[in-house]
């Protein structure tokens, strides 16, 4: 090659090893390689001064990993990292960013800054090598982690088979450009505009070195802002290349005009820094979702692989951030120890179900029922915090007014875990009475005792007396047990009973205080019922008409506006794979319109109202032959043939829809009875609301998104991610679809801007570089699957459904308690504000100061006002970084509360020092 008169250039020469820790091999096949490349590794830190660097792929777990095989080589690593040559960090795995929440994002970042200080600083790389695609508030949350670039590999480009990227078509005229985000925060993108690989295993002779660097050197430049070449030493699970010092000093011989150098990031960015004009760089802002490309290479579609895992994984992220945390905070309060090393293992635990090839879907079967065990362990933790947490709390809470009633009182408390005041039907399990095993009665005595409690002449009453309607279901004779802090196991025998009603108005991170007591006097009769005929659901906000075939119509009352063809189902093929999905050319979708259904009442009471659709629905068994010969031959997937089976088989869906007195949104609840494989089912909600655009909820962003695709998108899918919710508005109505771990939907262009919510998708291989069969992930058997219909005046945000949606992703938390006195009055929150635009996101207390740290981020495009007062004695406000490190103190009114200003979509963390 040529070079240019008067350009000195430089080649940096990063060696690393991008190491997904679980993909096309299990997690411990990996982790033996793992095991030898790091060995290799400080082999040759210790033997060659030339190897001057290794960057350990962005995270820490690496560090974990390896060291629970060869614990007795942490001061050798130590070493490496303290010198310089081991760069670590910032985080503790590398996350997919669409499938893993916004509290979780964070958590990862903090743990692998917490993990990288046991060894000495961070690299403050915001490193998203393989990512499958970015949210738009990254570059806020790398500027608010202290770092101003972004690393990337997929967003802004085409790709292809075996991650072949194009030569063209993308959104920045360089591989350098500015990335900003929607609140105005800006870091220095580097895509690897030639992948993560384009310096890998570099030749040591001269004639293939010299092919070699003649195309690298071209390829580089074609993309290159400056005379600043970025090339990568390795890819996935690449050994360490050993003789990388030998080869780098034959490309200085080859090519003298050219500097080599084994660099590494920090050095490369100062460089690139030094030497780039930022006005000739591209700008692009918000999300990079491959948006501007063919649409076949986005993996867009591991958003739907293995439903059952994005649906624990919402789970398990809800439980930690949105229950555990919240409630161990206030617990603090009330002098309970906050458990960080419990939440640091839980959420470590569920964060390694977070890199992109295992959240995704996207790995061998061996790799996800590994992750079931994981957010099980997970889980399990996380209910003992919450258990423990609420205990304290209930018994804090005063509840001696219901002595009034007598001994026999059977007080509970409800907790409103949410940033909203929250009416809704709640469930309790009450043991109505225990006799312990110690007080020495025989077990069939024992059990005669508590078969004999009376359970009638009991009503429901709130804290002030008032009488509500209940449901009460006996689940008679229960065996439990207590684990005392101070003595042995404590079996009993009791007679339980669960309780069902409504709880109205419990207040922000609140609580109210209710007990299921005996009255003699005479109770009034509630007769009334949300159920008109057997197909029409009405409160005061909705109605409900179901037709024939399970479909129903949705009338808005407050604006008169009627959602009709609700509800259909859709199935359609897919001989894709578990990255993308693949329609069959010219197949017609098959849908259940028409189809008679079978419908019942399921639940007819004061408070709530259900009805039961039930189908059974003949679909295609599975893909035909040819789809297993193309399979084997590694066809594309967009260029595959293959068609649906001849042979049928009954596929059973149980629809259950639900509303409630004074309730918001219609209540789906879907459970899918699956024999049939190789395709895809979803839900059809038509909108007919004229609008060329539509929200999502996204990680700390409720980003705009077009319906109609740019004109480079050839794939006839335009599916996209969702965390909890899509919407579509225009100026005086909106439809809002909330759901719970579905996270992929489409606007559909119909002429009806129909949302699709896909719910279930089957296929046989992983895809990607090689045939990779997954049985598994065919999802045969049942799923069941939850969602909430929110219609809404214009404004999904103001309007108070995005609220609504919010809050139907946290469950409720309640506790029985007894009757005493306590520092907590029966109705209590310690926090109130009033925001629309806010949506508030976490609570939880920081490890190494004790104070309590609340965040919330700000929905809209526009400044807003937080106006915060707490119960709880405090002598400090002041703003955090995510990191929870201090940039600005709040000045505090004389009583208590603070008010701030909150940037167009800040996130926005507060700290509270006591």
């Amino acid at each position: 090659m040529e070079t240019t008169p008067g350009k000195s250039r430089t080649a940096h020469i990063i060696s690393h090893t991008h190491w997904d820790r679980e993909w096309y091999l299990p997690y411990e096949k990996h982790h033996v390689r793992l095991v030898q490349l790091v060995d290799a590794l400080l082999d040759k830190l210790d033997g060659d001064s030339e190897y001057k660097s290794f960057y350990l792929d962005g995270q820490t777990i690496i560090l974990d990993d390896y060291l629970q095989v060869r614990p007795e080589n942490q001061e050798r690593l130590q070493k490496y990292i303290t010198e310089g040559r081991l760069l670590i960090g910032p985080w503790y795995i590398l996350q997919d960013a669409f499938l893993t929440s916004g509290e979780a994002n964070v958590r990862n970042m903090q743990i692998g800054h917490q993990d990288s200080k046991r060894y000495g600083e961070p690299s403050k790389i915001g490193y998203f090598p393989d990512t499958f695609g970015l949210v738009g508030q990254t570059p806020q949350l790398m500027q608010q982690s202290g770092i101003t670039n972004a690393f990337f590999g997929r967003g802004v480009k085409p790709t292809g088979f075996n991650n072949t990227v194009s030569d063209g078509g993308y959104e920045s005229s360089f591989s350098e450009l500015i990335w900003e985000g929607p609140d105005g925060s800006k870091v220095l993108g580097i895509l690897f505009a030639n992948w993560y690989s384009n310096g890998n295993e570099v030749p040591v002779e001269e004639a293939e070195a010299k092919v070699f660097w003649e195309r690298k050197l071209e390829d580089a430049e074609k993309f290159a802002s400056t005379s600043e070449l970025l090339f990568m030493n390795g890819c996935d699970h690449q050994p360490v290349q050993l003789d990388l010092p030998e080869a780098i000093e034959t490309a200085r011989k080859l090519y003298p005009d050219i500097t080599f150098i084994h660099s590494n990031f920090p050095d490369y960015l100062k460089a690139v820094e030094g030497a780039m004009d930022r006005s000739n760089l591209t700008s692009v802002k918000g999300e990079l979702r491959s948006q501007r490309t063919d649409g076949w290479g986005t993996l867009v579609n591991t958003a739907s692989a293995r439903v059952y895992l994005k649906q624990m994984n919402q789970e398990g992220q809800v439980m930690l951030e949105k229950l555990a945390e919240p409630l161990a905070s206030f617990a603090q309060v009330l002098g309970k120890d906050y458990p960080h090393h419990l939440f640091t293992y839980a959420w470590k635990t569920l964060m390694q179900n977070h890199p992109h090839d295992s959240i995704c879907g996207c790995s061998v079967d061996e790799v996800h029922r590994e992750m079931v065990t994981r957010f099980e362990k997970s889980r399990h933790v996380t209910e003992t915090i919450v258990d423990d947490s609420k205990q304290v709390i209930a018994e804090a809470v005063d509840t001696s007014n219901f002595a009034k009633y007598g001994g026999d009182v059977l007080p509970f408390v409800v907790m409103n875990m949410t940033g909203w005041s929250r009416t809704g039907t709640v469930s309790i399990v009450l043991d109505a009475a225990r006799l312990y095993l110690r007080e020495g009665f025989s077990l069939e005595e024992t059990a005669n005792r508590m078969k004999e409690v009376d359970l009638n002449g009991r009503v429901l009453v709130d804290e002030q007396g008032n009488i509500l309607a209940y449901t009460m279901e006996d689940l008679g004779l229960q065996f439990g047990y207590d684990l005392p802090d101070d003595m042995f196991r404590q079996p009993y025998m009791c007679r339980r009973v669960k309780l069902t009603f409504q709880s109205a108005e419990v207040p922000t991170l609140g609580l109210r205080s209710y007990a299921w007591v005996r009255r003699t006097d005479e109770l009034p009769l509630a007769v009334n019922s949300l159920i008109h005929g057997d197909r029409v659901l009405e409160n005061e906000a909705l109605k409900v008409e179901i037709k024939d075939d399970g479909s129903f119509t949705l009338c808005d009352k407050n604006i008169g506006k009627t959602y009709r063809d609700l509800g259909m189902y859709e199935n359609t093929g897919d001989i894709g794979n578990e990255y993308m999905y693949m329609q069959p050319v010219d197949e017609q979708a098959l849908t259940t319109k028409g189809l008679k259904a079978n419908i019942t009442i399921l639940e007819d009471t004061p408070y709530r109202a259900s009805v039961e659709i039930k189908h059974d629905w003949e679909i295609p068994a599975s893909a035909d032959e040819l789809l297993d010969d193309e399979q084997r031959a590694l066809v594309y997937y967009p260029e595959r043939k293959a068609q649906r089976s001849s042979r049928t088989v009954i596929m059973k869906l149980r629809t259950v829809i639900s509303i409630e007195l004074g309730g918001k949104g219609l209540h789906i609840e879907t459970t899918i009875d699956n024999p049939a494989k190789d395709h895809r089912v979803r839900v059809l909600f038509p909108t007919d609301i004229n609008n060329t655009v539509h929200h999502v909820d996204s990680m700390f962003e409720v980003p705009e998104r077009d319906i109609e695709p740019a004109t480079e998108w050839s794939n006839p899918s335009n599916t996209q991610h969702q965390q909890a919710f899509v919407d579509i508005s225009d100026d005086k109505a909106g439809l809002t679809v909330a759901n719970f771990g579905l996270n992929e939907y489409e606007v559909l262009r119909d002429g009806r801007n129909t949302i699709a919510i896909t719910l279930l998708r089957s296929v046989g291989e992983l895809g990607d570089w090689g045939l990779f069969p997954t049985p598994e992930a065919q999802c045969l058997g049942k799923h069941t699957v939850r969602m909430e219909l929110i219609p809404h005046t214009g404004n999904g945000m103001t309007s108070g459904a995005y609220a609504e949606a919010y809050q139907f992703q946290i469950p409720w938390v309640v506790c029985q308690t007894d009757i005493h006195e306590g520092v907590i009055a029966p109705v209590y929150t310690p926090f109130e504000w009033e925001n629309k635009e806010l949506a508030f996101s976490s609570l939880k207390m920081n490890e190494a100061t004790g104070d309590m740290l609340l965040r919330w981020y700000n929905m809209s495009q526009e400044k807003t006002d937080l106006s915060l007062s707490s119960a709880i004695p405090q002598h400090h406000f002041y703003k955090t970084t995510i990191l929870e490190e201090e940039s600005q103190p709040i000045a505090s009114s004389a009583n208590g509360s603070v008010s701030l200003q909150v940037g167009p979509c800040e996130i926005v963390t507060v700290g509270i020092r006591r």
